[in-house]
């Protein structure tokens, strides 16, 4: 390539007297300049690190996707300030790996300043450019959360959306013989209030009695189950989320003394009310503390604290139970799974859907053998007006 003259006047810099001296610093800060506005005109991160993983030097777009201060370059070290990024890549392994994997690609999971998926793209800095960022790296971070959460939400949309079928037509197929037996247990009760009082007849009429009070049992969990895979739009008010869960846990109280279960609910300082949907979060609630209880043993503790932020209310739910595997925590939100015995396998679906429409979070935590942590993240009202806003 064919030298630059800033390129020759650089071979004789030794030569410069003061006046062209000075002419060749303001000729590099204008360089400096149009560098610093093209790259901060990109909308990818671009990040320089030495050998420690410093940052030398940060566009805009890459300060805004990691949380980094403009005072904070080169100071700030990249494996400390994200963690995640860190999880990803071992720092440790870097410099070992330069000659056998001469460049790094990552898709890595951001939870600070935002929550976002970034695209990492790492290549090692192999020109001498000075000794600050001698054996560093060049990355570059491209933001794919839009990408990926609406191809996650296409795939949930099309499962739900089959799971909502095959529902309407079981709970057609059942509704159809439920109807029958309704109409059938009327005739027989009228039939019967013309006969002769008797003990026989009024043993009839409490079996006829019970039918009916199954039939409608019955015809009530149809409803319930067709209301809980069905997308519904929450109806927004204003709610304190501690009380709907000391509401839910009232409602649940007998089935924790069976099971001789330990509760505490702990609330680190005033909790801001929410915009939600009563109805569709004591259905969160219930699911998450139903699933407790089946993985807790005898004498186990249940712990749910809550706390907020300036931006979030969050309630953690702890149980002292079986965990869940390593393996199995990506599938915990795919419809019908489940590791129970018994279970049908929507009930976390079901809470993940009503979370994300309340432009809330689920987050788990487990370990198998020890327990589970469950942390739901609500945004806080100025919060989640700005998002119905930009709706």
């Amino acid at each position: 390539m064919k030298p630059s003259s800033l390129d020759k006047i650089l071979g004789r810099i030794d030569d410069l007297d003061s006046v062209n001296l000075s002419i060749l610093v303001q000729r590099l800060a204008r360089e400096r300049k149009l560098q610093e506005t093209v790259f901060n005109t990109i909308q990818d991160g671009i990040l320089v690190i030495d050998a420690d993983g410093t940052v030398q030097y940060a566009n805009e777009a890459a300060c805004g996707l990691i949380g980094l201060k403009p005072q904070e370059v080169g100071q700030m070290r990249l494996w400390k300030m994200v963690p995640d990024l860190a999880r990803s890549i071992d720092p440790a392994a870097v410099d070992a790996s330069r000659a056998a994997k001469p460049l790094l690609t990552r898709e890595i999971e951001l939870s600070y300043p935002e929550h976002r998926f970034v695209r990492l793209y790492m290549v090692p800095l192999d020109v001498p450019v000075g000794q600050a960022v001698a054996g560093g790296y060049v990355i570059v971070l491209t933001d794919v959360t839009e990408e990926k959460v609406s191809i996650e939400e296409m795939i949930e949309s099309e499962r739900t959306g089959s799971i909502v079928r095959l529902a309407a037509g079981v709970a057609h197929e059942l509704g159809n013989p439920l109807n029958s037996l309704t109409i059938h247990l009327q005739l027989m009760e009228r039939r019967l209030a013309k006969l002769e009082a008797s003990e026989e007849s009024g043993q009839l009429g409490e079996s006829i009695e019970v039918c009916r009070g199954e039939v409608q049992r019955l015809d009530g969990i149809i409803s319930h189950f067709l209301e809980a895979v069905r997308p519904q739009k929450p109806e927004l008010n204003e709610l304190d989320l501690v009380a709907i869960v000391e509401e839910v846990l009232r409602v649940q109280e007998l089935e924790l003394a069976n099971r001789k279960l330990a509760v505490g609910v702990e609330v680190s300082k005033a909790v801001p009310t929410i915009l939600g949907d009563r109805g569709q979060l004591k259905q969160v609630f219930f699911n998450v503390i139903k699933n407790a209880m089946e993985a807790m043993g005898p004498d186990g503790r249940f712990q749910i604290v809550a706390s907020s932020d300036d931006d979030f209310v969050y309630l953690k739910f702890s149980d002292t139970g079986s965990g869940i595997r390593e393996s199995d925590l990506s599938r915990v939100f795919q419809p019908y799974f489940t590791t129970k015995s018994t279970g049908h396998g929507l009930g976390m679906m079901i809470v993940n859907r009503i979370m994300r429409e309340h432009g809330g979070q689920v987050g788990i935590e487990s370990r198998e053998g020890q327990g589970t942590v469950i942390t739901l993240q609500f945004p806080q009202q100025h919060r989640r007006s700005r998002l119905l806003e930009d709706n």
